[in-house]
């Protein structure tokens, strides 16, 4: 960038408009230099070169947290913004248990564990318990523990003090003091820097922490949810998951099925999917053709309800022109019956 740096061009941009979100694209992955691009305002920084799939997730993930932050602030006698999680769309029996769980746990302070693959819905479920819960109206946050190197991420979650390392002008409060007393999600706990281990065991212990840099004690008062696609006994005995760690998250243990083990919610899905975004991209779709909710209801959905979701999406855009179900691996699943009742 000749004649202007990547950083300068961050500050400007905030300059102009603060709300405008911004991901750095760099060959620079000096730890120094992405803790001042997120300083300045950066929603995401990441290193060349990078691949479509991983842009497309740090796009989402800015987009996703921009919305969260509107929702917290939307409040007062504006719509109620967990109203999309005060239910969870599914007549499958494990799913209904785990409902019912979840409403009973709600309020009780105690860490919740969610498991499953990628893509079946856990931050829908810790975002269930959070909109049940006397907390609902404080805020909601997450954070992926795989997104971001150690150092930063441990600011993230703890804050700094000023002087805590160069570049560190100002203090700044961690995510655990902006959910105040409301949740936090640690996303991708299975991925947690192990040199992070003894710091979050001693929040979930004492309930405190001190900040990078800094003397004082401060309480965490946040409720404390955490998600991850790995299986964490395994993770201990390999060693490389502290156990005493693993003991104090796995109080409430909530495992979520993949979709291809549900099939009766996947018509669930696409009508929900296709009320919610028709309008978005001027659809004229109301439902799925047979012949793709066959193919649905055979394929192995390795993506489960993230990729569902995606190809729901696909046909609303397409429409007629959308001849994907050739493409499925359609590998026989539990649903091979399921769409011929549910499409016209």
């Amino acid at each position: 960038m000749p004649g202007l740096s990547g950083l300068e061009a961050l500050t400007l941009s905030k300059k102009i408009n603060e709300s405008i979100l911004v991901i750095v694209l760099s060959a620079c992955n000096q730890i120094r230099t992405v803790v001042e691009a997120m300083r300045l305002g950066a929603a995401d920084y990441l290193t060349k070169p990078y691949d479509d799939p991983e842009l497309e997730l740090a796009i989402e993930k800015a987009l996703k947290e921009r919305s969260a932050e509107d929702n917290i602030r939307n409040q007062d006698g504006r719509p109620d913004p967990y109203a999309d999680f005060m239910d969870i769309l599914s007549s499958n029996p494990s799913m209904l248990r785990i409902k019912e769980i979840g409403r009973r746990v709600a309020d009780q302070d105690v860490p919740v564990l969610i498991l499953g693959e990628s893509g079946v819905g856990k931050e829908v479920v810790a975002r269930y318990i959070h909109a049940q819960s006397k907390r609902r109206s404080k805020p909601f946050i997450k954070i992926n523990c795989a997104a971001l190197p150690r150092d930063l991420l441990e600011s993230e979650l703890f804050g700094y003090d000023r002087g805590a390392f160069t570049g560190a002008q100002s203090d700044k409060p961690g995510k655990f003091e902006l959910a105040g007393s409301g949740s936090i999600l640690l996303d991708e706990i299975g991925e947690l820097d192990p040199t992070l281990h003894a710091k979050l065991l001693h929040v979930l212990q004492d309930g405190e922490y001190t900040r990078l840099g800094g003397r004082r004690n401060i309480k965490v008062e946040a409720r404390v949810l955490t998600s991850t696609n790995m299986r964490l006994e395994e993770a201990v005995a390999r060693g490389e998951f502290r156990a005493d760690l693993y003991f104090r998250l796995n109080v409430i243990r909530l495992e979520i099925p993949p979709l291809r083990e549900r099939p009766e919610d996947i018509p669930l899905y696409c009508d929900y999917i296709i009320q919610k975004y028709r309008d978005r991209y001027n659809s004229k779709v109301t439902h799925l053709p047979c012949e793709l909710m066959h193919a649905f209801s055979k394929y192995y959905w390795p993506g489960n309800v993230r990729e569902l979701e995606n190809r729901v999406k696909r046909h609303l855009i397409l429409g007629d022109l959308d001849l994907a179900p050739m493409e499925f691996n359609t590998q026989p699943s539990l649903g091979e019956t399921m769409g011929k009742t549910r499409c016209r």
